[in-house]
């Protein structure tokens, strides 16, 4: 298992971001969360196995029909503790 923090920017909140990266993370088996952030980024974890984590960031770099992403800052980080991928409050 990998795990990723991303932080993704461009027109990337109030275009249905955070629900379209839920359901694609659940659909390849991940696990993580995301969050809208107030600088207008969206923010990210994704884990789980390393083939399925490179294809949903490849996605995040187009995202659903309305969003345009400029850019994806990509670190390593721990895998969370859920199994599941969820929505968080945004901060």
């Amino acid at each position: 298992m990998i795990a990723r923090h991303l932080i993704i920017s461009g027109r990337v909140q109030g275009v249905g971001y955070r629900d379209w990266l839920v359901a694609s993370a659940r659909k390849l088996g991940l696990a993580g969360w995301v969050r809208n952030r107030r600088e207008g980024t969206v923010e990210a974890v994704i884990a789980g196995d390393a083939d399925a984590v490179e294809e949903l960031i490849r996605a995040c770099g187009r995202g659903p029909r309305l969003a345009v992403v400029t850019g994806i800052d990509e670190m390593f980080c721990d895998p969370p503790a859920n199994r599941d991928f969820i929505k968080k409050p945004s901060v």
